[in-house]
């Protein structure tokens, strides 16, 4: 999906044009005061229902985030379509302690009731971003990939937390907190689980090593959490999990994007040649 088939399905869900904030997984526009999200395929609508189902919840719950403006996804000519309230211009820029806060709240919580939350597919995309990738990626690599998914899914289930498991964000980056006038607030609900904890923290221990987050903000996000997930044990599987997701998300990309496609094989070679530390750069 480009920007002008997006721009196709917010015209056929008869919304006005908008300006477009990011072309993703979902496209993201912001028309008035609301912001609309538009998914790639019609199977990404479970995610999309489910993503309204917990920022209601989370509303009920007074955790800062996003809030539905409607109350169900929309399927609109094979795209999952769903409406939230625009959030106030950004004030600054969130940082680690912002999103650190705002775990320790989620990581608090029961589980919803009435809503049922499902485990951290974190390889589940894996199949078809790789699949969205065609011919753009050489097949051995994508070979590599899915015996590295079915490799870390075996070694992720057979895991001992050190943290009571329950609900989780999923993909805990200060990226997905935007700070309002009225503080942090957590954004992308897609992936709220319930699973380990461990889930949460290790996102930023990759982005240490991997994306060039600096040592003083890794220490206060682990500061403002109060645990280091790098002491446990099972950090390594959940790291080498996600880091064949992230390598994988990428793929998708490549059919339109020289540099996705450029980026896709950095991440793949590192991960052959087994260099925890060569730098990936976001998308």
């Amino acid at each position: 999906m480009d920007a002008e088939r997006a721009r196709d399905v917010l015209a056929a869900a008869g919304l006005p044009d908008g300006t477009l904030l990011s072309l993703g997984e979902n496209a993201v526009f912001a028309v008035g005061d609301l912001v609309v999200k538009i998914g790639r395929t019609a199977e990404l609508l479970a995610r999309a229902e489910h993503e309204v189902a917990v920022g209601s919840w989370l509303a009920g719950a007074d955790v800062p985030a996003v809030r539905p403006a409607e109350t169900a996804a929309r399927l609109v000519e094979g795209h999952p379509v769903t409406v939230w309230h625009r959030l106030p211009d950004a004030v600054r820029p969130a940082g680690p302690a912002d999103l650190a806060a705002l775990l320790r709240r989620i990581h608090a919580l029961a589980p919803p009731p009435g809503l049922t939350l499902p485990p951290r597919e974190l390889l589940g995309g894996v199949e078809r971003w790789l699949r969205l990738a065609g011919d753009a990626i050489d097949p051995a690599d994508a070979a590599y990939l899915r015996d590295r998914r079915d490799g870390f899914a075996a070694a992720a289930a057979a895991l001992t937390p050190r943290l009571p498991p329950g609900p989780i964000h999923g993909d805990a980056l200060p990226r997905n907190v935007h700070v309002g006038p009225d503080g942090p607030v957590l954004t992308d609900l897609e992936t709220v689980s319930a699973d380990l904890r461990e889930h949460d923290l290790v996102v930023m221990a990759l982005s240490l090593d991997r994306y060039g987050l600096p040592p003083e903000a890794y220490d206060e996000f682990v500061t403002g959490y109060g645990w280091d997930v790098r002491d446990w044990d099972g950090c390594g599987v959940l790291r080498g999990a996600r880091e064949t997701a992230s390598c994988a998300w990428v793929a998708q990309h490549a059919p339109t994007n020289p540099k996705a496609a450029a980026e896709f094989t950095r991440r793949v070679d590192s991960l052959r040649d087994g260099d925890p530390e060569v730098r990936w750069f976001p998308f």
